[in-house]
């Protein structure tokens, strides 16, 4: 890892931490995996608000302000809303998404829950997201949430990351892998 993505990694850290103990001792767990599920979802859908939290033409007082009626506005646990507005006084808000990663880790833990990232080329319905759940449940003997993402390179097939184990079944790979052993056969 470079030294600027630990230096951010571990300000993040530091933050979610904070923010989950607060949560925690206010029996708000539940309520803060909406939010940062919501805050999530406005991060990846919103190029100003990407620009808010990124762009330093943005002063101290503009982001604070941003980010106090964004929090208002999407009802963020006041605890949250808080730590967001404290980042953003202190130029801080540049490791959000970092902030929501590791917040989303530390409840996962806290419920005794394992984050799955399955990568598919086409959408799962319902069905198949539960049969799924139910298969790598069984596989690793705890509760797991999927986090399914659509990528239509792979033509067919799953990969699938649970923590540093990835299962890679999709077409694309043995494409690859088909191609290497007939290199090396030529």
């Amino acid at each position: 890892m470079s030294e600027p993505a630990s230096i951010s990694s571990g300000i993040a850290a530091r933050y979610a931490q904070a923010v989950f103990e607060l949560a925690k001792d206010q029996k708000a767990i539940d309520k803060l995996e909406i939010d940062i599920a919501d805050l999530s979802e406005a991060v990846g859908a919103s190029e100003d608000l990407v620009s808010l939290i990124n762009s330093p033409i943005y002063n101290r007082d503009a982001q604070t302000r941003a980010i106090a009626a964004i929090a208002k506005k999407m009802g963020l646990l006041e605890s949250l809303g808080s730590t967001l507005g404290l980042m953003a006084t202190k130029r801080r808000l540049f490791v959000l998404p970092a902030l929501l990663v590791r917040l989303e880790v530390l409840i996962a833990d806290h419920k005794g829950e394992v984050s799955a990232e399955v990568t598919s080329a086409k959408a799962l319905t319902k069905t198949q997201s539960d049969k799924l759940s139910k298969a790598i449940t069984a596989r690793i003997g705890k509760a797991v949430k999927i986090k399914v993402s659509v990528d239509e390179d792979i033509i067919g097939g799953l990969i699938v990351k649970v923590g540093s184990k990835m299962i890679d079944t999709s077409i694309r790979s043995k494409l690859n892998s088909l191609q290497n052993v007939m290199k090396e056969v030529g």
